[in-house]
């Protein structure tokens, strides 16, 4: 039988030693070990940059506590130099090999920065295998609901929520909005974390390259659900998919916009749900923020505006900004119909407004008259 001999000083040392490990022992190291190219590209990535990095701190750190043993109070062998102020060759490393590691570093962001561009269609699958010419992405609208995530497949015409699948191997195209508030969306095991804000869209797009049961998570607060707003990405193959969409196409339950509109109301913890049938103007009308009944969409709000606003008037050059004569040319209006598009006419010309009706309009909407002419003025005093 063997004794451990070693003191009580000994043995406190050690499990402080092995602390660190105990306490890393329940973390999911998911980001260093991700089962997605993208995902994979980003964690070499780090690697890169943490050891650029170190190339640095671990001397520093390392010659901090050689000077503070060698020129500590005790030794008295320790050369002593008050006067010493300068040195050409410590210069040079001292400059030279961080302004080397800054320059490597901005290179690997600059190419990375493009290569990883969340906006741009994948090129590979893995190391060495491109993605084929005819290989059509998986195309999937995401929407951020209050607190739960929203999945519509436009091309098998079902939706999930808080429940995500693909095929192995194959790209995947994510189009993102969200319903209220700003959100993000992360998959650690596929690729990096993207924001979904309301009225706007934003895309990402990966490949899972695993079979396996994956977390979904929201990295951005958004509320009191916000712990509870996650969902799982299952990496499937071919004929696993296409059983789990044949699944989902059984279910009863169609997404229609009335069911859209129950759905965004703020709810926590939601389970998954499946809907079989889904409204191909849905995710539209959510990114446009005019899926209730009677909303004008952002789309054509904007459209509106882009066009000088609404009415007679905004058809009307002001200040060299508008559309010029004729670029708007509709029917001839309708008397006493407001916000038609007409192209103004020139005074004199059959059909134009006299100055005093011009000016009376003017005063109704609460703008300032153009300016009368003198003839005008002194028929006005009169």
């Amino acid at each position: 039988m063997m004794f451990d001999r070693s003191t009580p000083s000994t043995r406190r040392l050690r499990l402080l030693a092995g602390l660190p490990l105990l306490l890393l022992g329940g973390c999911n190291m998911v980001v260093m070990n991700p089962s997605g190219d993208v995902a994979l590209q980003q964690r070499d990535l780090i690697l890169v940059a943490t050891g650029l990095m170190l190339l640095v701190i671990v001397p520093v750190i390392a010659l901090t506590v050689l000077f503070a043993w060698r020129y500590r109070a005790g030794n008295k062998d320790a050369k002593y130099e008050p006067n010493w102020d300068h040195s050409t060759q410590l210069e040079l490393v001292i400059w030279a090999i961080p302004l080397l590691i800054i320059i490597v570093l901005g290179a690997v962001t600059w190419v990375s920065t493009h290569v990883l561009d969340p906006y741009r269609p994948i090129e590979r699958l893995g190391p060495g295998r491109l993605v084929a010419k005819d290989v059509r992405p998986l195309e999937v609208q995401v929407v951020a609901l209050d607190w739960k995530w929203l999945f519509i497949y436009p091309e098998y015409g079902i939706a999930t929520v808080n429940q995500l699948a693909a095929p192995v191997d194959r790209p995947i195209e994510f189009k993102l909005t969200s319903s209220t508030v700003m959100n993000a969306f992360y998959i650690p095991s596929l690729a990096g974390m993207i924001y979904a804000m309301p009225g706007m869209e934003t895309k990402l797009h990966a490949v899972i390259n695993k079979p396996g049961n994956y977390d979904g998570i929201s990295s951005n607060y958004s509320g009191a659900g916000y712990s509870g707003m996650k969902f799982r990405f299952y990496g499937m193959s071919d004929q696993g998919f296409a059983q789990w969409v044949a699944s989902v196409r059984a279910k009863p339950m169609p997404l229609t916009r009335a069911n859209y509109l129950q759905l965004e109301k703020p709810t926590e913890n939601v389970r998954p749900m499946h809907f079989g049938r889904v409204d191909p103007q849905l995710y539209k009308a959510a990114l446009n923020m005019c899926v209730r009944p009677g909303s004008m969409c952002m789309d054509r709000m904007m459209m509106i505006d882009s066009m000088g606003g609404g009415g007679k008037h905004s058809a009307e050059p002001k200040n060299g900004v508008g559309h010029a004569e004729g670029a708007l040319e509709k029917q001839p209006e309708e008397k006493g119909a407001p916000g038609h598009w007409s192209t103004p006419r020139k005074p004199g010309a059959p059909g134009a407004q006299q100055p005093g009706a011009q000016q009376n309009r003017d005063l109704t909407l609460n703008r300032t008259p153009p300016a009368a002419t003198p003839g005008t003025r002194q028929s006005a005093r009169a």
